[in-house]
């Protein structure tokens, strides 16, 4: 546990939070600021700044938890979709340096909350993109 981390205050329970499901390795609780009715994060209860950080231990479990309330979320709320969110880095919109993974219920006629305008990639740019990446794996 970081100690200035609000994310692991709520995490250990030491700030109360509206919680969904708790086990040794994860709590879930409701987005005090959410994108739509029953929007809720997935935090664990170890402190990683981000995915890079995550033990492997703990990332086989993420998908699989997130899998579990997704279908409680949609047979509870009558949603019509769900978005598994993870940000990494300010850039990409992470707000607090704690592993999390959203879970926002979508709903027919609801607001675009994940969206983006498709771009274009040229073949040199796959060629130097796959290159590139391929290097680091």
């Amino acid at each position: 546990m970081k100690e200035d981390c609000i994310f692991c205050k709520i995490a250990a329970g030491e700030i109360p939070a509206a919680t969904l499901y708790e086990d040794d390795d994860f709590r879930v609780i409701l987005d005090l600021g959410p994108a739509s009715r029953g929007h809720a994060l997935i935090l664990p209860k170890e402190h990683y700044a981000d995915l890079s950080e995550i033990r492997e231990e703990t990332a086989e479990k993420v998908l699989p938890l997130a899998k579990k309330v997704s279908a409680a979320m949609t047979k509870a709320l009558g949603c019509a979709g769900i978005n598994l969110v993870q940000n990494n880095g300010e850039a990409a919109g992470q707000t607090v340096r704690h592993f999390h993974m959203h879970i926002i219920p979508r709903y027919v006629n609801g607001p675009k909350i994940v969206a983006w305008e498709p771009g274009s990639l040229s073949d040199d740019d796959k060629i130097q993109i796959v290159k590139a990446v391929k290097a680091e794996l």
